[in-house]
C-alpha cells in the first residue's frame, strides 16, 4: 500500500480529479473554490453549520451495536446510523453546507441532480428552510422506482424535472443539471450530491461528509477504547463512503472496504461496478474510472438501487483504489435484496437498497474476521423509498 499523496490545491488525487469544464462554468468553479477556501476554517461559518447539523439534522448520529447481527455473523457489528438523520440519509450533511456557501455567494437559486431521491429531498429541504428557489433533475426511470421521494420533493416546494434522455437515470439527470447551471450560472449554485464532478466539488462534498467518519472514530473509541478491524460502506458516486473512510484514512490497521453495485452480471450495461470494471476516462468534469466500451463511449450502468446506478465514481475513490488503501468489491442485485430482508428481520431496520449492498458484504467479511473482531457498517440511509420497488421485485416473498 502506497502512502496517500494529494494535490488538492489543483484538485487532484494522484492522477485523478481535476477541472474539465466549459469556459462558462470555469469562472463559477473558481468562485466556488475561493469562497470555500475563505469559509472552510471560518469560525462564524462553521458555528452556523454546526448549529444546523446539531439542531436541525440531529447530529451526532448514533453508533449502534447490532446484537442480533453480531450473534448471527460471529463478529461484533456496529452501525453508523445516518438513516436517523433528518430526511433519512447522509445527504443532508452536504446540502446544508453547500446551501450556506450559496448564500455567501449571493446565489438566488439552487439546482441538483438526484438518483435515489435522497439528495433531491435533502436539497429541497434546505431550499425550503433557507427560502431559496430550488430545481431538481431526476431521471424518469428513477421517478418511477423512487416515487415516494419524488412526492416529498414536490411537497417541500422544489420544481422537480424528469429527464427522459439516455437511460433516464442518475447520469442523465447530472448532465441536465450541468446544462441548467451553464445557462444560469450567474445566479444559480449547483449542489452536487456526490463526491464527483470538477474541482472543487469532490473535495467540498468529502469535507462536508467527513463528519460521518470523524464521529464514528470518536464514538467507537469511547465505546471500546480501540479502533475497529474494518469499516464498510456502499459506493456509487461515493459520498457516504468517502465521508466514512476519511475518519479512518490514516489508521493503516483499519481495513476500509467500499461495496459497489454488481447488478445482474459482469457484461457492460449489467452493473455499476466502476472501480472493479471501469477504465480511466472523463465524465462530468473530472478524470476518474468510468464504465465504457472499447471506443471510450460511456456504457449505461445498472443497479437495483437508484443511488448506485452511475457509470463513474468519485476521483478520490479511484485514487484510493489505485494505491491500495481502500478495497473495493461488488455485490449483486439479488445479494443486496437478501441482505435487505435480513436486516429487516434481525434488527428491525429497513435499510436503503444502496446500504443493503454494504450489509451483504459485511456479513461475508464478519465471518472472515471472526470472534472478538469489530466491524462498522455505514447505514447510509433508510429504505422507506425502496419499499414499493422491493415489493414489485419480490412479490409475496418479502
Amino acid at each position: 500500500m502506497k502512502d496517500i499523496e494529494y494535490n488538492e490545491k489543483k484538485g487532484y488525487f494522484g492522477e485523478f480529479g481535476g477541472r474539465y469544464a466549459p469556459e462558462i462554468l470555469t469562472s463559477a468553479l473558481i468562485e466556488l473554490e475561493e469562497v470555500y477556501k475563505k469559509f472552510k476554517n471560518n469560525k462564524k461559518f462553521n458555528d452556523k453549520l454546526n448549529y444546523y447539523l446539531k439542531n436541525y439534522v440531529g447530529r451526532p448520529s448514533p453508533i449502534t451495536y447490532a446484537e442480533r447481527l453480531s450473534k448471527e455473523w460471529g463478529c461484533n457489528v456496529y452501525l453508523k446510523r445516518e438513516d436517523l438523520n433528518h430526511t433519512g440519509a447522509h445527504k443532508i450533511n452536504n446540502t446544508i453546507g453547500q446551501a450556506l456557501l450559496a448564500l455567501e455567494m449571493g446565489k438566488k437559486r439552487i439546482i441538483a441532480e438526484t438518483g435515489a431521491g435522497q439528495h433531491g429531498v435533502a436539497t429541497a429541504t434546505v431550499g425550503a428552510m433557507f427560502n431559496i428557489e430550488t430545481v431538481i433533475y431526476m431521471g424518469n426511470e428513477d421517478l418511477r422506482r423512487q416515487e415516494l421521494n419524488a412526492i416529498r420533493m414536490k411537497m417541500l416546494g422544489a420544481n422537480l424535472i424528469g429527464v427522459s434522455s439516455g437511460t433516464a437515470t442518475l447520469k442523465d439527470a447530472t448532465s441536465e443539471a450541468m446544462r441548467d447551471w451553464a445557462l444560469n450560472v450567474s445566479h444559480t449554485h449547483y449542489i452536487v450530491g456526490s463526491a464527483i464532478g470538477p474541482h472543487p466539488f469532490p473535495t467540498i462534498v468529502r469535507d462536508f461528509q467527513s463528519i460521518i467518519g470523524i464521529e464514528s472514530r470518536k464514538q467507537f473509541k469511547k465505546l471500546t477504547n480501540k479502533l475497529p478491524s474494518a469499516v464498510v460502506a456502499c459506493v456509487g458516486g461515493g459520498s457516504n463512503a468517502i465521508g466514512m473512510f476519511y475518519g479512518f484514512i490514516k489508521d493503516k490497521d483499519v481495513r476500509l472496504i467500499g461495496v459497489e453495485a454488481g447488478g445482474r452480471g459482469n457484461l457492460p450495461g449489467e452493473h455499476s461496478a466502476t472501480i472493479s470494471q471501469g477504465k480511466i476516462g472523463y465524465l462530468h468534469g473530472t478524470k476518474t474510472l468510468i464504465i465504457q466500451d472499447e471506443q471510450g463511449q460511456i456504457v449505461p450502468a445498472h443497479s437495483i438501487s437508484a443511488g448506485l446506478d452511475y457509470p463513474g465514481v468519485g476521483p478520490e475513490h479511484a485514487y484510493l483504489a489505485s494505491i491500495g488503501r481502500v478495497e473495493y468489491v461488488s455485490v449483486s442485485d439479488s445479494e443486496a435484496l437478501e441482505a435487505f430482508k435480513e436486516l429487516c428481520r434481525l434488527e428491525g431496520i429497513i435499510p436503503a437498497l444502496e446500504t443493503a449492498h454494504a450489509f451483504y458484504y459485511g456479513k461475508k467479511l464478519a465471518k472472515e474476521l471472526g470472534k472478538n473482531k469489530n466491524l462498522i457498517i455505514c447505514l447510509s440511509g433508510r429504505g422507506d423509498k425502496d419499499v414499493s420497488e422491493v415489493k414489485r421485485l419480490l412479490g409475496d416473498n418479502l
